[in-house]
């Protein structure tokens, strides 16, 4: 059995790699005597069809954070880490209905631009400067070391050539074109996306069944590791910290989910590149619908793996090889690379095209949006308020670069990390319940003031780190402690995002009718009006996921 890659998989890859610089630069171009302006760069001239929003918020949201990352929770924790994707489709029926109206009819180009219409300059800048430290040390560092991590563990790319390499593949492409060059080779992405993650979800199962097929081998699986299969983790369970049981459905993952769809901009970007209203909505239900999909990509055969890993007899099979880079519990994040390696010559290359498509569409998205924040809210707003659309788009190229610069070098000093997924969703999570709480307020309680929301993004993070930090620095047995147990990282996201609403809500009725920055919106139930095909579709997906948690509900 060859572990490494062959000359078939070579010609899989750089015919993926060949095709999607050469989409991408075809996008790319100027189209004669128009020269790209900001809407053009920034939002791809707002001529998104349905279909390049769906496959494009898909692939700028699944990348190495889920092949790798999710897997690897997959191997360590089982299905219930699923909730993340299946929860997202119910999100996003959300957003399409009542967050994307208001910001689709605001004409915004970023999320800290809506900031600014709805509170202040201020508070704009303070929420821009926050995504933009977000996106660089959290987002495209964690993207980019487990990128490499992926690469070295199947080509045997050193991690440093890895981090280059993956770089200025997302740039080549990227930091010219600018979104519309990403939203449809986005499009192609996901093709390899799906298929090469299901090529390496049949070949773990097949594995586990001795040959008998996907289907055998789901069953196996199941039957060997039934508590893998539970969507519910009661107290008992390792992991509750990180899936704190019935709290997943009703406490902190929502916050989770409505920041990430709703006001993250390298994802919501997409939707306000749209055509229409109607368009961004149709999107946003096929995103809804491959969601549902993902798990069945990226976790299954995390799960997968750690049966392989535990039956001496399967593990056999796969020969002295199979003990080369294997996952533990102490490793998770190996799983899904380490299965990559056992594909035949063909399938091997495509597999590993889907996870790099996976990695260089969400670093390009991650890119263009920093870009887009720094240039359009801080560089337009505080160094040259009158930078004509050639030298906005010049100092968005620029910005792109250097981001990505600073990701590459930071992303080394990642590594040794176990379970990324967790890790970026737990350090994504001290941020966006403060933006949550502001967001939700400002959009449908009128009388949230200006001043009540820059308290709101002031105390938000001292708080989250008061539930993060704070109850672990006690001593065992402290009666600080038993008052402040270690509390899920979930649900310290909840409480942080009620507790801010509430600080919100009280500084706000202070200030009472006498506030002159109150700038809230009346909102027209017509505003909310969706089509029967958004309808039908969005009842269908309830649907589905109601069968899903019943059928796993343990």
């Amino acid at each position: 059995m060859h572990t490494g890659f062959e000359i078939l998989d070579y010609i899989v890859f750089f015919g993926y790699a060949l095709l999607i610089l050469g989409v991408g630069l075809w996008m790319s171009r100027d189209k004669k005597g128009h020269q790209k302006n900001a809407e053009d760069y920034f939002l791809a001239s707002k001529s998104l069809p349905w279909w390049a929003i769906g496959t494009s918020l898909i692939a700028a949201n699944i990348s190495a954070e889920q092949f790798i990352g999710m897997s690897g929770s997959g191997f360590a924790v089982g299905l219930a880490i699923s909730s993340y994707e299946w929860m997202a489709a119910i999100t996003l029926i959300i957003v399409g209905k009542y967050f994307l109206p208001i910001f689709i009819e605001k004409g915004i180009y970023t999320i800290p631009e809506f900031v600014e219409k709805r509170f202040s300059t201020n508070l704009k800048t303070i929420l821009a400067v926050f995504w933009v430290a977000l996106y660089v040390f959290v987002n495209i560092t964690s993207v980019l070391y487990l990128g490499a991590l992926a690469m070295n563990t199947v080509m045997g790319v050193d991690m440093f050539w890895a981090i280059v390499g993956l770089s200025l593949f997302a740039a080549a492409y990227s930091l010219y074109g600018g979104l519309a060059s990403i939203a449809w080779t986005d499009s192609i992405q996901v093709v390899f996306l799906v298929f090469g993650g299901l090529a390496t979800t049949y070949l773990a199962l097949n594995t586990v069944s001795g040959g008998e097929g996907m289907v055998e081998g789901l069953g196996i699986i199941y039957d060997k590791a039934p508590s893998k299969f539970a969507m519910i983790l009661d107290e008992a369970n390792p992991e509750y910290l990180n899936l704190p049981g019935i709290g997943v459905l009703i406490g902190g993952l929502w916050v989770a989910n409505l920041y990430y769809w709703g006001f993250n901009q390298y994802i919501i970007q997409r939707a306000l590149a749209a055509k229409s209203l109607k368009e961004a909505q149709k999107g946003i239900l096929l995103a809804a619908f491959l969601k549902l999909l993902i798990p069945f990509i990226v976790v299954i055969p995390g799960i997968a793996a750690y049966v392989i890993v535990n039956d001496p007899e399967i593990l056999a099979r796969l020969g002295a090889e199979g003990l080369i880079n294997i996952p533990s519990e102490g490793a998770a994040d190996k799983a899904y690379p380490w299965l990559i390696q056992f594909l035949p010559a063909g399938l091997k290359g495509l597999a590993f095209v889907a996870l790099t498509a996976a990695i260089v569409s969400s670093l390009a998205s991650m890119l263009n949006s920093t870009s887009t924040i720094f240039t359009m809210d801080i560089y337009k707003q505080y160094i040259n308020k009158n930078s004509d659309d050639k030298n906005t788009v010049k100092v968005g190229r620029l910005t792109s670069a250097v981001a990505l610069l600073i990701g590459a070098i930071v992303a080394p000093l990642l590594g040794g990390i176990n379970q990324a997924f967790q890790f970026i969703q737990e350090y994504t999570g001290v941020v966006s319940p403060g933006i949550l709480a502001i967001f939700v307020l400002g959009l449908f309680w009128k009388k949230t003031t200006n001043k009540a929301a820059i308290w709101g993004a002031l105390v938000s993070i001292p708080i989250a780190m008061f539930f993060k930090v704070g109850p672990k620095g006690w001593a065992t047995g402290s009666s600080i402690e038993s008052f402040f147990p270690t509390i899920p990282f979930l649900d310290q996201m909840g409480y942080t995002t009620l507790i801010t609403m509430a600080f919100i809500a009280v500084i706000s009725l202070f200030q009472g009718k006498g506030a002159d920055d109150n700038k809230g919106f009346t909102l027209q139930k017509e505003t909310f009006k969706t089509s029967s095909i958004f309808n039908v579709s969005a009842f269908a997906v309830l649907i589905i996921l109601v069968f899903l948690y019943a059928f796993f509900w343990k």
